[in-house]
């Protein structure tokens, strides 16, 4: 059943900039920063060194005498953007519930340790010291929460530039739910990270899961992940799970070491049947981190499978071909393995590329037939990739990112040998599932490519042009974390969210062309 989303905020135009590593500039992009209160602009796009007291703040400068005082450092550095009473001037109100660029205390930190380039905002990690920065956090969420702020509902109408759009609740009562894939033109299934996998029915979610789904390892980012269908499901019925998959635990082995699995299997009477396991790593290259698997699976129009494991913290691995993490994988439907994969001498003969950090998403172009990838970076760096048969993508050779901790990864953005992505974001939206369009209900949006993210909670629409993307468009916001964008037949686009548990349905309401 939809339900509507309460209608409280509507879509502005805004305008930001891309990053577009092809040409090495930075391009204009009109986006829909949607869903958000009308005048928001920016985090925390603060003036910097201003004059203590600069503004007339209003704020009393407060100390504890015990370390930093958040208040003052707000007067000094802050109020004459966002207004002595914190509630808005030339940049956004700090009071309204509203974290554009990322909801929580680390996120926060991280953009004004940081800034936000793209957007103006300066870094401040050569003017506050770390306990400054703690200190002026704490007193934005103390402020926020004597001003009693509530994030707002999302809006269930969307503008976008060339559609108004219905935004409904399809599903909810879901817990971690992290992908979605349709087997007909009512049915969808839906993995949930914990270990279900569920069905929804004409937007109704069956009460009890799929029985006899694989044992999942649930810790960390593990858990059931990606779902997809063969290409030729309506003959042989073949549904494809991948999961953190653990073996026993080694002398000195803290806990059980896991990695990444495929396996495929059919479904009769709700209940999982005919497994069978269509790629495991080695059990020497299990790890007993828990992060950083992965994992996306998709087919190509000659029938190949590829999907994706993350690093798994191990980022010196991701250029070892004798390693899985890291990589882009390709095999056939049945886990045989194509005779002119690019590592079959060097390395795991199920490698197709080297160097990718940990891909979120994987989406084929629906008329060139190239795999694109997206890919999370550390802090900074997140990227879009074509991926080709034998490429190295650089990580951690390369990067646009640093450590979390604001330390180098490495000098080089650039070097020979290594691929450079068609697109990348900084700082990090968080990339997540990415989805190339195709159907009847968005026509104007054909061959664009939809891009989740989990920090910024949005889809983005990517308009591109052989390996270039051309124009950037925010179509939905404030949602929740967008984890995976799927389609119908029809073409209505599905967003799988975290935080709130749901998926999303959006469908046209109207065109807006010649408007």
């Amino acid at each position: 059943m939809l339900h509507p989303i309460p209608e409280f905020l509507y879509l502005q135009n805004k305008t930001m900039t891309m990053y577009n590593k092809r040409s090495s500039r930075i391009m204009p992009a009109v986006i829909l920063a949607g869903v958000i209160l009308s005048g928001v602009s920016m985090l925390i796009l603060s003036c910097r060194n201003q004059p203590e007291g600069s503004g007339g703040s209003g704020l009393s400068a407060r100390g504890s005498g015990n370390g930093p005082d958040g208040a003052a450092l707000y007067v000094q550095y802050c109020a004459t953007c966002h207004g002595t009473d914190l509630r808005g001037g030339n940049a956004q109100s700090l009071l309204d519930g509203v974290w554009q660029f990322g909801d929580g205390y680390g996120y926060v930190r991280r953009n004004i340790e940081f800034g936000i380039p793209h957007l103006g905002m300066p870094s401040y990690d050569d003017v506050l010291s770390g306990d400054e920065i703690n200190a002026l956090v704490e007193f934005l969420y103390a402020e926020q929460e004597k001003a009693g702020a509530v994030k707002p509902d999302p809006s269930p109408t969307l503008e976008t530039m060339d559609y108004v759009i219905s935004a409904e609740i399809w599903a909810d009562d879901l817990e971690i739910p992290w992908a979605i894939v349709f087997l007909d033109e009512d049915t969808a299934l839906v993995t949930e990270r914990p270990g279900t996998l569920r069905m929804v029915v004409k937007g109704d979610l069956l009460e009890d899961p799929v029985k006899g789904t694989p044992e999942v390892l649930h810790e960390g980012q593990g858990g059931l992940l990606d779902v997809n269908i063969d290409p030729d499901y309506r003959k042989n019925r073949w549904i494809y799970l991948s999961y953190s998959h653990a073996i026993e635990k080694g002398s000195g082995d803290e806990r059980p070491p896991a990695m990444t699995r495929i396996v495929r299997g059919r479904i009769s009477n709700m209940e999982w049947v005919d497994e069978q396991v269509i790629y495991q790593a080695p059990h020497d290259t299990y790890r007993t981190t828990r992060h950083h698997y992965g994992n996306r699976i998709v087919f190509d129009k000659k029938g190949y499978l590829y999907f994706s494991i993350g690093d798994r913290g191990a980022q010196d691995q991701a250029q070892d071909p004798a390693r899985p993490n890291g990589k882009i994988h390709r095999i056939r439907p049945d886990g045989s393995i194509p005779a002119d994969n690019p590592f079959m001498k060097e390395g795991l003969p199920t490698l197709y590329t080297l160097g990718n950090r940990n891909p979120q998403g994987l989406s084929v172009h629906p008329e060139t037939d190239q795999v694109w990838e997206a890919e999370h970076g550390p802090l900074g760096g997140d990227e879009i990739n074509i991926i080709r048969k034998g490429v190295n993508y650089g990580w951690p050779v390369i990067t646009y990112g640093r450590n979390y901790n604001g330390t180098a990864i490495t000098e080089h953005t650039a070097m020979e040998g290594y691929a450079q992505p068609v697109m990348y974001w900084k700082p990090s939206t968080a990339v997540c599932g990415i989805e190339f369009y195709q159907g009847e209900a968005f026509p104007a949006w054909k061959n664009k490519l939809l891009v989740g993210a989990l920090k910024y909670e949005d889809v983005r629409l990517l308009t591109v042009a052989e390996d270039r993307v051309m124009h950037e468009e925010v179509i939905l916001k404030n949602f929740g974390r967008v984890r995976d964008v799927g389609l119908d037949l029809a073409g209505n686009i599905y967003v799988v969210v975290n935080q709130p548990d749901r998926v999303i349905r959006l469908s046209p309401i109207r065109e807006r062309v010649g408007q």
